[in-house]
């Protein structure tokens, strides 16, 4: 990640990946205000763009050229990226509660969530059919329902609910999709059925009846049963119940009605319209909370209400970057007025479409190849993006920041060393007076007690195992990094098979505001005591101080019985070797460096690391492991080598056999690397074939460095499916029987591999 070297002094937070805010993340990436720090916290990592899901749909797409990838972007703005939910707003405290993580606190924040299909008020509806709206959840049921169509011979009837634009233009590309797909199974087009709910007598009623009358054209061409000035009144299992009193039997359902808002907009206590959007001024600003902002369909501008479409909040983003930064500095704010003639460039799935602006409407192949242009151009700028000069980025320009603020950074910046350099003691012991370290009663002084070191008892009977791990955060998010942390510290007392006792903590917290050094030093903590706890490992204290970049590191304590310790040296000649978790971290992490790493292989990634390997060391002592260790900086290679010279045997690793986190080949074939790599690839002296093995595409990722990577066991092999079974139940999906042990040859090269 890119560290931004000016201390935090404000917190701009922005809610949801949405149209406006992709532009924001730009124009702040451009240009940077010092002091202030920027977060965006997204239920996904790669944000739909709405003008390309019927394309999507439809076949013309793949994934990534119809969403942008919030990973990069948050990267080149310098911003954090939290991959979450926000659930409320505690106005009072000014802070965001997320599903799943500490609140994040905020000095201004800006909401850009989207909406979603009305459907509380039709029983059944939530339960039965499908919503297009959010669009990164629909996405996946989508895939889903081509392949309940697939597997289901015989006919299968698909309806959609709404007959504005987007039902209307999603019904079309479903339609056409999925008879391409039955006709590449040699299908009969025949079994669709396809039914459109009108509540309107006139389809699309917002469009002129010209455009309208195109659009019934097309549908009767596709044979595609339009009811209308019906209304669902019920949703079942078996279809829909109309107004009417009629029934319509159906086997997929999508609804695509008008808008709602979240409830937790209204509870939050912001001014909401009669349908729970957040009431704004000219200004895109709350009417009833001058530090919260907002666009997109979330939005209601009360002097300018606008139908809920994606053309709105694109041109939103600018207004909306200019006065949060006017906002941040104390400035008047600026009105915005939204268009009032609306192109629209609607589709019917097959690359034709029609435009219309006002009352001028054509339709045509031509206008589909304008609206490709329009879509692919709109994504691109958020994708390829430019490359920024770091000291531009950082360099503080008195015309982007107030005097209190540059007052601020000032005196941050005369920082003292030594034990100056500590975080003080208020903004310590607020940081962690929340935190609750797992209750044992070998720890006779521990976390809150006043003296100067923590006192454990090793029980009868028992050995201590003693580790130590610290390094610097490669990513934006200190909750994560804090489990991620204390995971990849915990793992060396798995590997030996031992209980962990106690930890000690030692973090250094960028410099800021006390304030913002306390909110950073709480998210990292909280991160960490989720896998101490769940480790049984009670926190009893740590150092902490502040430096330029955010580091956390543990010095943990375990207990193991003196003849049960797994250790490196043991495996045996015939035992299996079991990898727990997948390979490329180091890779793809030297990508997201570089913005060249896609957001999805960042998140698995990530979900890789904060996985414990607690429950694997117990399956793996289970069966019987010989030798243990956990894969980490060295690498496969490096750590394989640790484990065979003390064994006297030799091992053979099966390259296509080694499970890799998505991404990690890719970013591997473009040649990005680990800064640690070359001093791990020194090790390939231990390859017996390796002038054979160096020309495979995996070849490198065996001396890819891991950051709290998997466990590596050698395994009786009578024992092995069975133990492989077992872990994959316990949740480590990626585990993989990965080589073997054989009989020690007198060649000085002990690892060869199988490609």
């Amino acid at each position: 990640m890119k560290f931004n070297q000016e201390p935090v002094v404000k917190d701009l937070v922005l809610i949801g990946g949405g149209h406006s805010h992709v532009a924001v993340i730009k124009m702040f990436g451009m240009k940077p205000m010092p002091g202030v720090r920027l977060t965006l916290i997204a239920r996904d990592v790669q944000t739909p763009y709405s003008g390309m899901l019927p394309g999507y749909v439809a076949g013309h797409y793949d994934y990534d050229q119809a969403h942008v990838d919030l990973r990069p972007l948050t990267q080149f703005a310098s911003a954090r990226l939290f991959h979450d939910t926000a659930i409320g707003i505690d106005t009072n405290n000014k802070q965001i509660i997320c599903k799943n993580r500490p609140p994040v606190s905020y000095d201004l924040l800006s909401i850009n969530i989207g909406s979603r299909p009305e459907i509380a008020t039709v029983p059944g509806a939530s339960e039965f059919t499908t919503p297009v709206k959010p669009i990164n959840r629909f996405v996946d049921r989508w895939h889903q329902l081509v392949q309940r169509v697939l597997k289901k011979n015989g006919p299968h009837r698909i309806a959609v609910v709404g007959a504005g634009a987007a039902g209307v233009e999603i019904l079309l590309a479903i339609q056409f999709r999925l008879r391409q797909l039955l006709d590449q199974h040699q299908r009969a087009n025949e079994q669709l059925e396809f039914h459109l709910i009108s509540k309107s007598k006139q389809i699309m009623p917002s469009f002129p009846v010209a455009v309208a009358e195109k659009f019934e054209h097309i549908l009767t061409q596709r044979q595609v049963r339009v009811h209308r000035g019906a209304e669902a009144i019920l949703a079942d299992a078996g279809g829909l119940n109309l107004i009417d009193g009629s029934r319509i039997a159906l086997d997929e359902v999508l609804w695509v009605t008008g808008a709602s808002a979240p409830q937790w907009i209204k509870d939050s206590g912001l001014a909401v319209d009669e349908r729970g959007f957040m009431q704004a001024n000219d200004q895109l600003q709350s009417t009833s909370h001058n530090d919260i902002f907002g666009a997109g369909d979330i939005v209601n501008v009360a002097n300018y209400p606008r139908a809920k479409a994606g053309v709105f909040a694109v041109r939103q983003g600018k207004p909306l970057a200019d006065n949060l930064r006017r906002a941040l500095l104390a400035r008047p704010l600026k009105p915005f007025k939204p268009q009032k003639a609306l192109l629209s460039l609607v589709s019917s799935g097959d690359k034709y479409a029609v435009a219309n602006k006002s009352f001028i409407n054509f339709g045509g192949k031509f206008v589909w190849a304008w609206k490709d242009w329009i879509d692919r151009r709109w994504v691109a700028q958020y994708s390829d993006l430019p490359k920024m000069n770091d000291q531009h980025k950082t360099s503080i320009d008195p015309s982007l920041a107030d005097k209190n603020t540059l007052k601020d950074i000032s005196a941050i910046a005369m920082r003292c060393g030594g034990c100056g350099a500590k975080v003080g003691a208020n903004v310590l012991s607020q940081a962690i007076s929340e935190l609750k370290p797992a209750p044992r009663d070998d720890i006779l002084i521990g976390l809150h007690e006043p003296d100067d070191a923590a006192v454990v008892e090793v029980p009868a009977g028992k050995v201590m195992v003693h580790t130590v791990d610290y390094f610097r955060s490669f990513i934006d998010d200190p909750y994560t990094f804090g489990q991620i942390a204390a995971n990849h510290s915990l793992s060396d007392i798995f590997a030996m098979g031992a209980e962990p006792q106690s930890a000690l903590a030692i973090a250094t917290v960028p410099f800021g505001i006390e304030v913002k050094v306390e909110d950073t030093l709480r998210q990292l903590m909280a991160g960490a005591m989720l896998m101490l706890n769940d480790a049984n490992a009670a926190l009893v204290g740590g150092h902490t101080s502040e430096g330029a970049e955010l580091a956390l590191g543990f010095s943990v304590n375990g207990l193991a019985d003196r003849e049960k310790i797994l250790r490196k040296a043991g495996m045996q000649r015939g035992d299996v070797l079991i990898l727990t978790k997948a390979l490329g971290t180091g890779t793809l992490f030297a990508a997201d460096m570089q913005q060249k790493a896609k957001g999805r292989w960042i998140d698995e990634a990530i979900m890789s690391m904060v996985q414990s390997n607690r429950i694997a060391s117990k399956v793996l002592f289970l069966h019987g492991a010989t030798a243990c260790t956990d894969v980490t900086g060295f690498g496969l290679l490096g750590h394989l080598v640790e484990m065979i010279k003390p064994s006297g045997v030799d091992v053979e690793i099966d390259l296509q056999s080694l499970p890799l986190i998505e991404g990690a080949l890719e970013t591997v074939e473009m040649g990005i690397l680990s800064s640690l790599q070359p001093a791990n690839v020194r090790l390939r002296r231990a390859i017996l074939n390796r002038q054979a093995a160096s020309e495979s595409v995996l070849y490198p990722l065996v001396f890819d460095p891991q950051t709290s990577g998997g466990l590596l066991a050698s395994i009786p092999a009578v024992k092995a499916d069975e133990c492989l079974q077992q872990l994959i139940q316990a949740g480590y999906s990626r585990s993989a029987i990965v080589g073997r042990v054989v009989v020690e040859s007198d060649n000085l090269e002990p690892v060869t591999l199988i490609v």
